[in-house]
């Protein structure tokens, strides 16, 4: 058999795309791999509990109303970063890119076995069966993406909750909301009203500049402090603060998290760190490169908010294994 070399792949697959075959996405790419080695013992059991698997567009195209265009990052790559943490564990959230084409997520979850667990998005179309296959390998609760879909109005987000919280609830799943605080505030009483238990992405959304006293945090922290919401300290260097590479103006948010309920605190990377920005000079079919954050650095960052070992066993291992039943 002759022997294909790198070049010739590079080389028959860029003119594959500029034929229009395949889409755009570059070969070889890799996703963001830990440079830093954690300065903490991490324990036995522990979790990332926010992570996505974007696979090739080929097998698993993305849905033309897509915000952005990312590059593959794949079950290998995840492995290997997950291991440089000492992570036993990880809990796959189902992309914006794929629409409720669930596929990609559900595909890498079998092949990740017991150690992974996966929130879907569906929506009214998506049958009782699919869901019901969804629960037995794994799926622990469904997400609502209002940042990526743009929403602003309340009134919409509430809709948007409300359509897939029954849903939810008939299987003892959660509701994954990723918005932002002033969207939580005036969800609240809608929130507390309803059965199904809530976890908000990312710090609920807030922006680390604008500090604790930010329009709707104090709403965030009571639905936390309530135990009705769990909140992921999660993507703290990528859409939390800019202020690298110690990112301390996340820690006023932390700890007033943290301190409002340890057990309903979640750490999650983002990785691969999707750069899911919509910008005016690249549009949503355009290749948007991952972003090289180093999560061993973020990781280090839990024990600076975190200096109880305890603590952080809550938040690492003990929280996510009754959440999303390790």
């Amino acid at each position: 058999m002759a022997t294909i070399s790198r070049r010739h792949v590079i080389l028959s697959g860029a003119m594959a795309a500029a034929a229009g075959l395949v889409p755009p996405v570059r070969l070889f790419a890799t996703a963001a791999q830990p440079r830093t080695k954690v300065s903490f013992a991490v324990p036995p059991g522990a979790c990332d509990t926010h992570v996505h698997i974007f696979g090739d567009p080929q097998k698993y195209p993305f849905t033309p109303a897509r915000a952005y265009t990312p590059e593959q990052a794949s079950v290998a790559e995840l492995r290997s970063s997950l291991a440089a943490l000492h992570l036993d564990r990880v809990v796959i959230v189902h992309p914006s890119v794929y629409g409720t084409d669930n596929r990609c997520t559900l595909d890498a979850l079998r092949e990740l076995g017991s150690r992974a667990r996966a929130i879907a998005v569906i929506d009214a179309n998506t049958p009782d069966k699919e869901l019901d296959e969804m629960a037995r390998i794994g799926v622990r609760g469904l997400r609502i993406n209002l940042t990526q879909a743009g929403v602003t109005d309340p009134a919409a987000a509430i809709k948007a909750f409300q359509s897939i919280a029954d849903r939810a609830k008939a299987r003892n799943w959660h509701v994954q909301i990723n918005t932002q605080p002033r969207i939580i505030e005036a969800m609240t009483p809608a929130l507390t009203a309803s059965p199904v238990t809530i976890v908000f992405d990312h710090f609920g959304g807030s922006q680390a500049a604008a500090g604790v006293d930010q329009p709707g945090f104090a709403s965030l922290v009571n639905l936390v402090k309530s135990g009705k919401a769990y909140v992921k300290v999660s993507a703290a260097a990528d859409l939390i603060s800019t202020k690298a590479p110690d990112y301390a103006d996340v820690i006023p948010l932390a700890k007033a998290l943290v301190a409002a309920n340890p057990d309903r605190i979640l750490w999650g990377s983002d990785w691969p760190h999707p750069d899911s920005r919509v910008l005016p000079t690249r549009k949503n079919t355009d290749i948007a490169p991952l972003i090289q954050t180093d999560d061993g650095m973020v990781l280090n960052l839990l024990a600076v908010w975190v200096p109880d070992a305890a603590t952080r066993h809550k938040i690492l291992v003990d929280n996510p294994a009754r959440l999303y039943g390790f």
